[in-house]
């Protein structure tokens, strides 16, 4: 446990002093987010964000390839590097987009070559882990569903990443709680306590938690694609090398039926809140007639704002109902009794309640800025950067509105 603690702190620190200096970069060379007339943000924000936390992310699993304990078992050592190099390549894309705004085939095609590089090193589901035994997959089918899995889970974290603070809040959650479940197995089942799973989400946890000051409202620079797309391959990895590649048929104890259903069904409870909203958008836009990667202002997050909660509120209620979904299914799988059952209720309740309640004042109506797009700066985001000229922003014949046929470059308010 201490190794882990330390990942997480060395990512949580390498984050937080990386981001400034990419935040300057992010100026520097014009990666900034315009304002919209869907967005939520009212001054044009840099990015790059998302390569502070690849630093932070790279900082730790080398560091761990060198620690006494990780360092001992060879699978994870390999394993943590064949991701590093996955997130690299997403990463790369995720900065490409974020200065030249690419097609929609691009960055799908992006997200497929990231998923491949994983693949190729062999992480990848060897089986579905079902009650007391495994459904065997052969390496093909294997294949297909790993990159499928990464490619929605990519999507679905650069869909919520539409507030200050939101992505990493709840990936921070998200990846907490499935750290916990993940240790928790290998002590319940006196298994080998070093996993991929548990140190990539270790290094998650530590690298959000170093952005969110940089990030909370009111931010001072976005993740853009290179971070939620990052985030949503690091995530995806993690479950699969837990769910897919552990054995439940080696569970013995008591509680073992339980646990063994609990590989399949964490994944779905610490990321519950973006695969619905990516589900939820995807047949609100069918519905619509567009294609699912066309943004709009129905995402879960834009729904509590309309219903009068605060900026900050809105966020921490998306906090609230992923805690709840996730260490519910821990606490349930690890303490199965009625008084946890009670437990989770209230908690239900409580957040139900809040949520529902009618906050003070009028609803929150984002203003017209059609004429926006080509807002200047934050004053306050441009501060050290000395005489350097301020970044143009030229707001173009169609910057007021995303075009039909282009992915939301960085999935704010997709």
């Amino acid at each position: 446990m201490r190794e882990y603690i330390l990942v997480l702190l060395l990512g949580l620190v390498t984050t937080y002093l990386l981001a400034p200096a990419c935040r300057s970069l992010a100026l520097r060379c014009g990666a900034v987010a315009k304002v919209r007339g869907r967005d939520v943000h009212e001054h044009a924000m840099p990015y790059f964000g998302g390569l502070a936390m690849l630093g932070g992310v790279a900082a730790t699993f080398l560091v761990a390839s060198r620690l006494p304990f990780l360092s001992r078992h060879s699978v994870v050592t390999r394993e943590s590097l064949v991701i590093l190099a996955g997130a690299a390549v997403i990463c790369a894309v995720g900065v490409l987009d974020d200065l030249f705004e690419l097609s929609a085939l691009l960055k799908g095609a992006g997200q497929v070559l990231a998923a491949g590089v994983i693949v190729l090193g062999d992480v990848r589901l060897l089986w579905i882990p079902w009650s007391d035994h495994v459904i065997a997959l052969d390496r093909t089918t294997g294949i297909v569903i790993t990159v499928l899995a990464i490619f929605l889970i990519t999507n679905a974290i650069n869909f919520i990443d539409g507030l200050d603070g939101l992505a990493a809040g709840v990936l921070t959650i998200g990846s907490g709680a499935f750290f916990v479940y993940a240790y928790w197995l290998t002590v319940e089942e006196d298994l080998v306590r070093a996993t991929t799973a548990t140190l990539v989400t270790a290094a998650i946890c530590g690298v959000c938690l170093g952005y969110l000051p940089h990030n909370f409202h009111p931010a001072r620079m976005f993740m853009g694609d290179s971070g939620s797309m990052l985030l949503g391959l690091l995530i995806a990895s993690s479950t699969i090398s837990l769910t897919g590649q552990f054995d439940p048929t080696a569970l013995d104890r008591p509680s073992s039926l339980l646990a063994a259903a609990m590989p399949l069904l964490m994944p779905f409870a610490v990321l519950a809140l973006p695969l619905l909203d990516l589900g939820l958008a995807f047949i609100r836009r069918t519905r619509r007639g567009t294609w699912w990667f066309v943004p709009d202002k129905g995402h879960l997050h834009h729904r509590l704002l309309q219903r009068g909660h605060s900026h900050v509120r809105a966020v921490l209620l998306m906090y609230a109902w992923t805690a709840l979904v996730g260490f519910s299914a821990i606490g349930l799988g690890m303490f199965p009794s009625r008084f946890t059952l009670v437990g989770v209720g209230l908690v239900l309740v409580t957040v139900v309640l809040f949520t529902l309640a009618p906050a003070k004042g009028r609803p929150t109506a984002e203003p017209d800025r059609a004429g926006s797009a080509g807002a200047e700066l934050d004053p306050a985001l441009t501060a050290g950067l000395g005489s350097e000229p301020a970044v143009p922003l030229d707001p173009g014949p169609d910057s007021a509105l995303p075009s039909a046929g282009r992915v939301d470059p960085v999935g704010r308010s997709s």
